[in-house]
């Protein structure tokens, strides 16, 4: 007679199981537990396949090639179920945030020793200070540049033409929209102070687009070589839309 661990059946359908099975306690974790069941409720498919497969490769510091991303999203599309991050309206006005970040890399032909005492180059992003979505990316240049010659080396004003875009102090005679600066021996009046903290409260959602897209790892310190730091943004941004997408 066989039967599962913790259970009897009586072969003649009569009398009880024998003591020692009764006082038998049910296996912990097993499938129909529902202790088990209570203490753990499992996350939606989506979200697990999705998670799981992201984590794995940004904490592996490198991206994947080409074959297994192909057969990871043939495998993962049906379960994505993704929706399309909000557009803009016609006829309302948006605005974008621009700043630079520091990555390190290991390339030397792409990074150069900058301000962070490390090898790094310098990536200029784009958001939308609305929906807080990455708009664009800019081809990484090397650390020691500043953030007004990284962002005219792009090719992000040509297509950001006639959209209104703030920028930090550092962006000063590129024709966007940056907190007033104060002269020597004039200070700023009233107006312009509180200009400047709104300025700063707005300006700080891209910062804290930064701070979530350095939580992987492959931003923190960057093997690629080539465009792969380019390509490691790029998936980084578009893994911080898919988590920001109602």
């Amino acid at each position: 007679m066989h039967a599962p661990f913790g259970t009897w059946r009586s072969p003649a359908g009569g009398g009880g199981p024998p003591g020692w099975v009764a006082a038998t306690p049910r296996r912990r974790g097993a499938p129909n537990d529902p202790a088990r069941a209570a203490r753990r409720e499992p996350a939606p498919c989506r979200q697990r396949r999705v998670t799981t497969w992201s984590r794995k490769v940004m904490r592996a510091g490198r991206l994947p090639s080409t074959a297994t991303v192909r057969r990871i999203v043939r495998r993962l599309a049906p379960f994505l179920a993704l929706e399309a991050a909000p557009r803009p309206r016609p006829g309302v006005e948006r605005l974008w945030i621009v700043d630079g970040t520091l990555i390190p890399v290991r390339d030397r032909t792409v990074a150069a020793s900058s301000r962070n005492y490390r090898f790094s180059a310098n990536v200029q992003v784009v958001i939308d200070a609305d929906t807080r979505l990455v708009v664009a990316t800019a081809r990484p240049v090397p650390g020691n540049r500043a953030d007004a010659h990284a962002w005219r080396a792009s090719d992000l004003p040509a297509t950001w033409a006639g959209t209104t875009v703030l920028a930090d102090g550092a962006y000063l005679n590129t024709g966007l929209v940056v907190p007033h600066r104060r002269r020597p021996g004039r200070p700023l009046l009233r107006a312009q102070e509180e200009d400047n903290a709104e300025h700063r409260r707005v300006r700080a959602r891209v910062e804290h687009t930064f701070a979530r897209m350095k939580n992987h790892k492959i931003l923190r310190d960057c093997r690629q070589k080539g465009g792969g730091l380019h390509h490691a943004v790029q998936a980084a941004a578009h893994m911080h839309n898919l988590a920001r997408t109602p």
